[in-house]
């Protein structure tokens, strides 16, 4: 049992208060996620993450927050667009700052119109890849220099390669990958994907971050893990080959389903 991974949660700071318990019980990893809203990082925030700060202690996981992604793309392609996603890329590494925290959630801008148009375009992957290194440029330097990583979550990507690439294309590394288990299993059952450890193998040691949620392969359910059709047990398989540890997120729409999620998984000898 010691050898299994250990997961942890994605909860908002109420949350982290109502499972404590169980976050401290083992190192679990934990990812807050109070600070995608655009009004409280232009508000108050360092007053939530003193909140947050006080119930962490003798949390012994890694920390960090799903990063603001209402409403943009990081291949913005107005520039007065793009001034407004790099002040929120810094806000929310602010946060991460104060709050200690080690990584911060992106998302993805490959959609599944990208996946059969962008070769349609001269130099489309290039722009796509450019626009992104333009909006992020600020936020990877300020990354880097607070021990943080931006990981880029998988949305609507259709090709897991696709974000692999351009995590790559900054040399940084500041930049690492994220796996969403339901947003893969839509793709995969939506759009003709690859399944689930098949962007887990794409990754390999670039995958610095994961959120497991269980779906049906046709919506984004953020069901508790074993609710849904993904085949967990090749999705831990995959995971155990890679090096790179990744931070191991179960990420629910009722976050209630946690510790029924961390049983299921147990139970089938997989997680802790």
């Amino acid at each position: 049992m010691t050898d299994l991974p250990v997961l942890g949660a994605a909860l908002s700071i109420n949350g982290f208060k109502v499972h404590r318990e169980l976050m401290l019980a083992r190192p679990r990893d934990l990812e807050l996620q109070d600070f995608i809203s655009a009004d409280l990082l232009n508000g108050n925030w360092q007053e939530s993450v003193d909140t947050a700060l006080k119930l962490l202690d003798g949390h012994e996981g890694r920390r960090g927050i799903h990063g603001p992604f209402w409403g943009f793309t990081l291949d913005a392609m107005d520039p007065e667009v793009r001034s407004i996603v790099k002040k929120r890329l810094l806000q929310g590494l602010d946060v991460c700052e104060r709050l200690g925290g080690t990584h911060m959630v992106v998302h993805s801008p490959f959609s599944t119109w990208d996946y059969n148009n962008l070769d349609n375009y001269d130099r489309g992957r290039e722009r796509k890849i450019e626009l992104c290194q333009e909006t992020m440029g600020p936020a990877v330097k300020r990354a880097e220099d607070i021990g943080c990583e931006l990981v880029i979550e998988n949305i609507e990507d259709k090709d897991p390669n696709d974000r692999l690439r351009l995590a790559q294309s900054f040399g940084s590394t500041a930049v690492k990958v994220s796996i969403d288990t339901g947003h893969a299993h839509y793709a995969h059952g939506s759009t003709g994907a690859p399944p689930v450890d098949y962007y887990v193998k794409a990754a390999g040691d670039m995958l610095a971050h994961v959120h497991l949620q269980d779906a049906d392969g046709y919506a984004d359910r953020h069901w508790a893990l074993g609710e849904g059709t993904i085949n967990w047990p090749s999705v831990f398989e995959a995971l155990s080959k890679i090096g790179s540890k990744p931070r191991l997120i179960i990420e629910l729409r009722d976050h209630n389903g946690v510790p029924e999620s961390i049983a299921k998984m147990a139970a089938l000898g997989l997680a802790q």
